[in-house]
């Protein structure tokens, strides 16, 4: 954690590094308290990963504690935000507050420049940064496992395989036989989409159980479970999910989604974040979605699976989750990232050895991404206000 003695707030422009909902937050609430901040977004608009998701997708955060600083979300969104109100949402949030974003312009490297920062970025320009805040995103890259035989597969005639960024409605999968990939909740959720819209045949191989909650039970939100139990121990909060689940979920093991043996706190301490049914309990009952075992390697146009299983669906849909990508930017500096290119901090905290360097929205926490990147948002423009 840094430990620089406030001195005012800096005399350069702050750089916020991507304009998705942690940007937008960070350079809302910097202007309010009078700093200068500029956003840079490499694509043509602000929130451009939610531009791309799915159709189907709604924020499994309820809309009154999913708003940023400064503006609401409209009550018409309804209580589960659909993604293409989310991006109305994030438009209407620069325009009120007037930021400065400039789209088109991707950073390539951060680095220390005396007590400053430069930036290197799209068209060779060199931008000086009295501090900066990484807001690149959660789901930055798409990524594939190396998979034995991929290369081959994917080249075979009449195969297909997708990663989940591609995936945007079920109709191109009519009457097809597809195999997901991935058990996250963009795994679970577009299986359950393809279940409930046509799909001949729908199969979900899954490496880990995950621990699935309902997204409501008797009108409580997961969220504001997940609120209260945030700081609880971790043991205490795992005792707590078994019980929960007991009650609120039926026993899937015959149907190879047997009870979790990690508790849901200790999952998400390892970065597992639990499924939100929005279907998926229904389908898997029902015979639509079929849990298989986990894909092992891809051989003579078809799918081998960790039980010894050969499977040769239509298509592939690969649920697989994302990259950080901070490597290439600020894998130069010392004690910036962990092992796994994370963040060793994030929120108003700056690395020990980059002051005036700060993240935000690289962590996934079961109280809800907005409502986090909300709380982030004021505090490090506090602390960047007061002096890094």
């Amino acid at each position: 954690m840094a430990t620089t003695t406030p001195q005012g707030p800096p005399v350069h422009p702050v750089y916020v590094v991507g304009g998705g909902p942690g940007g937008l937050a960070v350079a809302a609430a910097l202007r309010e308290r009078g700093v200068r901040v500029v956003v840079l977004e490499k694509s043509d608009a602000v929130g451009a990963s939610w531009r791309g998701h799915y159709d189907r997708l709604r924020l499994h955060t309820t809309r009154r504690l999913s708003g940023l600083p400064g503006l609401r979300m409209p009550r018409a969104f309804g209580r589960w935000v659909a993604r293409a109100d989310v991006v109305r949402y994030l438009e209407k949030y620069a325009e009120k507050h007037e930021l400065e974003v400039v789209t088109g312009v991707e950073v390539f490297r951060v680095e220390r420049a005396g007590t400053e920062w430069l930036l290197h970025a799209t068209g060779g320009r060199r931008l000086v940064a009295g501090a900066v805040v990484m807001a690149t995103g959660y789901n930055h890259t798409p990524r594939l496992p190396e998979w034995p035989g991929l290369d081959t597969y994917t080249s075979a005639d009449g195969k297909e395989l997708v990663h989940a960024s591609a995936y945007r409605n079920p109709g191109p999968y009519e009457g097809k036989d597809v195999l997901v990939v991935g058990a996250g909740n963009t795994g679970a959720e577009i299986a359950a989409d393809l279940a409930e819209s046509g799909a001949g045949r729908v199969r979900l191989a899954v490496r880990t159980v995950p621990h699935i909650v309902r997204r409501t039970t008797a009108g409580w939100a997961a969220q504001r479970t997940g609120i209260l139990v945030r700081r609880l121990p971790t043991g205490l909060v795992d005792r707590m999910g078994a019980a929960m689940a007991r009650v609120a979920l039926p026993d899937l093991t015959a149907y190879g989604l047997p009870r979790p043996e990690k508790g849901v706190a200790t999952r998400q301490r390892e970065g597992a974040i639990p499924v939100q049914d929005v279907g998926l309990i229904d389908a898997v009952r029902a015979g639509k979605v079929e849990v298989v075992a986990a894909v092992e390697a891809f051989e003579d146009g078809e799918v081998l699976l960790a039980d010894g299983t050969r499977i040769a669906p239509d298509a592939v849909i690969a649920a697989t989750g994302y990259l950080r990508a901070l490597e290439p930017l600020l894998g130069h500096l010392d004690g910036v990232l962990d092992g796994r290119g994370r963040p060793v901090v994030h929120g108003a905290r700056c690395p020990h050895e980059a002051p005036g360097l700060y993240f935000t929205g690289f962590t996934n926490p079961i109280s809800g991404m907005f409502r986090e990147l909300a709380m982030d948002a004021e505090k490090i423009a506090r602390r960047i206000a007061r002096g890094r």
